[in-house]
């Protein structure tokens, strides 16, 4: 690890043209958290794809703006249908170079049009507004690293495919195809750009995440009149959600919650519908495949009462990412490569997840958290650390250079995959 915690010639012009970017990357933060692009937001999402296109075209590389097909969700009324979300970017460099790696993010945020907009100073270096941190910082920090490396010597070296998707906060339904087939097509790296904490400690480990719908039919009848002959849909529901939430504290590290109940209309109608909406998160495959199971039987106790029938949608969309030799290896490469600029990075182990959960699952080991230093995201409290898009970008530009001259080993790392 000794060559990776000092600064060869080319790493230090690479720090000296981020250092002096950073105010560059602040004002396209802030100009990109001006365009709402909420992940149901479809016209925001299509209005900023091309922007986002707009500024990747700096890099020498082949940019595609494409269309996804949509993804089938369950409406409150239980029925499935396809919803739109916005386009997918790809961009392409030097497919045929002997090093390849996949970089991914997302230009969604989890604020709907007219809930949280604008850009505020808070004063001590820190930045407040929709997605600065997560994660629009995080893509100009990809795009300046990259800007970065490409004017150094080593640029042919190195191939990429960039994956920008518009749903991840929703879970990456309609994009998730395209980041499997760029790791699979000879990716041995991944590098994703959420967050980091605000302390810059960054993601180890990471649970599964599933999201499922369960709905339930019955039969409507007049409460007052013939409560005997309906079968509540309603109360089939609620025992299904005493059963879900008792999964808790079953085995260690998986968790379940319910997150809404729809369905039902008026007091004297028994109610002949009802959609059960719920998350759960699981720390290995096997805990997974555990959850999955006592969810389908839950159900199956449900649609066994009589006049119930229904059907369930859904299932662990993000397998779990946990840490391996492969990632361990990576996670020592990326703290080895900190050191030389001075950050003494920690990974810290989570129950969240990303796109980094999709990389892992398609084969290819990968760091997740490069982006800026922030906090209080998923609030209208979320801000951005302004000092660490210069610092960011400096250790991904870093990390491009050690996997082009060969200090980071990337066939190596992935090597230790089945480990």
């Amino acid at each position: 690890m000794d060559m990776l915690n000092s600064l060869s010639r080319e790493d230090e012009a690479a720090r000296e043209r981020l250092i002096s970017a950073n105010q560059g990357m602040i004002k396209r933060t802030c100009d990109w958290s001006d365009v709402n692009t909420g992940s149901r937001n479809t016209a925001g999402l299509n209005k900023f794809a091309p922007m986002l296109a707009d500024g990747f075209s700096e890099l020498e590389a082949n940019i595609q703006i494409v269309q996804t097909e949509g993804f089938e969700a369950v409406t409150d009324s239980g029925q499935t249908e396809i919803q739109q979300t916005g386009p997918v970017l790809l961009v392409t460099a030097r497919p045929k170079a002997d090093i390849q790696i996949i970089l991914s993010g997302h230009y969604d945020t989890v604020f709907p049009q007219g809930t949280f907009e604008g850009v505020t100073d808070l004063g001590d270096g820190r930045l407040n507004g929709p997605g600065l941190a997560d994660m629009k910082g995080g893509l100009c920090v990809m795009l300046e690293a990259l800007k970065a490396f490409e004017a150094g010597p080593m640029k042919d070296r190195l191939g990429y495919q960039i994956v920008l998707t518009p749903d991840e906060e929703i879970g990456n339904f309609a994009s998730a195809e395209y980041l499997t087939r760029a790791a699979q097509s000879g990716a041995m790296i991944g590098m994703t750009y959420e967050p980091a904490m605000e302390t810059g400690a960054m993601s180890g480990g990471r649970k599964g995440s599933a999201v499922f719908d369960i709905v339930l039919h019955g039969k409507a009848a007049h409460a007052g009149r013939a409560k005997e002959e309906g079968r509540s849909a309603v109360e089939a529901a609620a025992e299904l959600v005493l059963g879900l939430e008792k999964l808790n504290g079953q085995r260690d590290g998986v968790t379940v919650n319910v997150g809404s109940i729809d369905g039902g209309s008026a007091v004297n109608i028994v109610p002949d519908l009802a959609v059960v909406r719920f998350g759960a998160r699981a720390p290995d495959a096997d805990s997974a495949a555990w959850a999955t199971e006592e969810i389908r039987k839950l159900y199956e106790r449900a649609t066994a009462r009589d006049g119930i029938h229904g059907h369930m949608h859904g299932g662990f969309y993000r397998p779990p990412k946990p840490r391996n030799a492969a990632q361990q290896a990576l996670f020592d490469a990326v703290h080895a490569t900190g050191q030389a600029i001075g950050l003494d990075l920690e990974f810290v182990d989570t129950g969240g997840v990303c796109e980094g959960n999709n990389i892992f699952a398609a084969g290819v080991p990968n760091v997740d958290t490069l982006g800026v230093r922030g906090g209080r995201i998923h609030s209208s409290e979320e801000f951005v650390i302004t000092e660490s898009f210069s610092e960011r970008a400096t250790l991904s530009a870093l990390l491009l250079n050690r996997l082009a001259d060969g200090r980071l080993n990337a066939r190596h790392i992935k090597s230790l995959m089945g480990q």
